[in-house]
């Protein structure tokens, strides 16, 4: 198990981290944990691209294979961005986001915080109004030629501090104690922004 555990550990760090659920998983670390499995191809993995299937190869000692096209090709970073004349506030898109970088208030316009997007694409789906549209922010590069690990791992952190305040927040509601929640909330969009703004 601890051997597994390792593994786990070794592919996540190679993946992505866009958390986009392409790989037929909930999140990257969920993917890494089927691999070490065995349970998963180590070629799910779109926004790594062929790069990261010889990664993931790499990691295993397993022979590298084709990116499995079924779960989609790879391609450019390609960005969310909010038409906002058509945004009716939702908070739909906010909801689906896994690293939070949308921000916005009900029956308000919501923003992308663009240097924070993964291109995971989970928003677009949740818009009930299609008023989120991709934007290639990467020409001409793709894979892991257009996105860094510095990306990755800050992306991952993000993810982390998501998790966290998604988890409070069901913990609240149970308890019945909105101000809890809302602190909960306000504690969380701090932290997020000290990882964003790294070290001091």
């Amino acid at each position: 198990m601890t051997d597994r555990a390792t593994l786990a550990d070794a592919l996540d760090r190679v993946l992505p981290q866009t958390q986009c659920t392409r790989c037929g998983y909930p999140d990257c670390r969920r993917y890494a944990e089927a691999i070490a499995a065995g349970s998963a191809a180590i070629n799910q993995c779109p926004p790594g691209g062929q790069q990261g299937v010889a990664r993931l190869a790499f990691v295993t000692g397993s022979p590298e294979i084709a990116l499995d096209a079924a779960r989609g090709v790879e391609g450019p970073v390609q960005i969310a961005r909010i038409v906002e004349a058509d945004c009716i506030g939702c908070t739909l898109c906010i909801a689906a986001c896994p690293v939070d970088c949308i921000v916005g208030a009900p029956k308000l316009m919501h923003t992308v915080v663009e240097a924070q997007c993964t291109g995971c694409e989970l928003c677009i789906p949740a818009c009930p109004v299609d008023c989120i549209v991709r934007v290639d922010t990467t020409p001409g590069r793709t894979g892991w030629d257009a996105w860094s690990p510095a990306q990755a791992d800050a992306a991952r952190a993000r993810y982390g501090l998501h998790r966290e305040r998604v988890e409070r927040e069901r913990v609240e509601r149970e308890a019945g104690d909105p101000r809890r929640a809302a602190l909960a909330s306000a504690m969380a969009r701090v932290r997020a922004r000290r990882v964003e703004r790294g070290p001091a």
